[in-house]
């Protein structure tokens, strides 16, 4: 008995095995659809405000999205991606199929979805048998949205975005104030730091007078005198095409930031020109990179900017 056991595990494995690797052929133009998702890097994200022991709990194993720390070992579908994976998936599965009663799993949750923080060969055992939930112990990270367990890791950063951009217009009146101009990021975190300039700006502008202004009134200003002469110069010095897949909102933050640097350094009168350039230069993809991107013979697509430095 236990040699058929422990023949049927490792057939079990070899055909997961085989599963994942035509997957992985399957989608090799697009291989970040088969990414399990890393729940330190959705946390980076997403930014959680909290947690709260939930306990015990049945979830279902299409629910299970991602993973703490194996999440580069198993595909999005929990398949094994590594033969190194063979002797611990296989002593899980023969517990299966000898229907041995194994601790639950520990998950985390987040925005709706779940991420393994202890037994992810249990998991990828159970999907291979076609096991429809698991008994987990689970805890809940605070959300400020609802996740989708089709998102890859550009639809998660998207829907931060989104829900940054959606909140600070609400707070700040941006489209009623600004009615011309829709302020777009492709990095999250970037809306709380547009207030942060807009609430300076309007420090700034408060020196020196009695009556302090309105909010509406800096916001205007703001754009008016800090944002659109950078956007001006971004488009007078040519250079967003050496950024593919970037907004005029991302580089005038990086400008701005590398602006303050200099001024510090040089003085104020360093002209904003300059560190635009310098963003250009240090950043910007050259004629020839953009070529290779075009005609896909980059393997990597990251979007270029700072947001993208080790």
């Amino acid at each position: 008995m236990s040699s058929i056991v422990d023949h049927e595990a490792r057939e079990d494995f070899n055909r997961a095995r085989i599963h994942e690797m035509l997957q992985r052929i399957l989608h090799s133009l697009s291989p970040q659809n088969q990414e399990l998702l890393s729940l330190n890097e959705v946390k980076q994200v997403v930014r959680p405000r909290g947690e709260t022991y939930r306990g015990m709990q049945t979830v279902e194993i299409s629910q299970i999205v991602g993973s703490e720390g194996r999440y580069r070992d198993f595909s999005k579908s929990f398949l094994p991606r590594h033969d190194n994976l063979k002797h611990r998936w296989i002593s899980v599965d023969k517990a299966h199929l000898q229907d041995i009663i194994l601790p639950p799993v520990r998950l985390f949750e987040i925005g709706g979805l779940y991420f393994v923080r202890d037994g992810n060969h249990r998991v990828s055992v159970a999907k291979a048998q076609g096991v429809g939930a698991i008994d987990a112990e689970v805890t809940s990270l605070a959300s400020r949205i609802t996740l989708d367990p089709h998102m890859t890791r550009e639809d998660l950063t998207r829907a931060i975005i989104d829900y940054e951009k959606r909140t600070f217009y609400e707070q700040t009146r941006f489209r009623k104030l600004v009615p011309d101009y829709d302020l777009n990021f492709t990095a999250t975190g970037r809306y709380d730091e547009v207030l942060q300039h807009i609430h300076g700006h309007k420090y700034f502008i408060n020196q020196g007078i009695g009556e302090e202004i309105p909010f509406e009134k800096a916001l205007v200003s703001w754009y008016l005198n800090v944002f659109r002469p950078v956007v001006d110069t971004i488009e007078a010095e040519r250079i967003m095409s050496r950024f593919p897949g970037r907004t005029h909102a991302d580089l005038y933050m990086w400008i701005v930031k590398r602006w303050h640097i200099l001024k510090d350094r040089f003085g104020a009168d360093y002209p904003v020109s300059e560190a635009t350039r310098q963003i250009s230069l240090r950043y910007g993809q050259t004629f020839r990179q953009r070529l290779q991107s075009l005609f896909g013979l980059r393997r990597t697509q990251r979007r270029i900017g700072p947001d993208n430095e080790p």
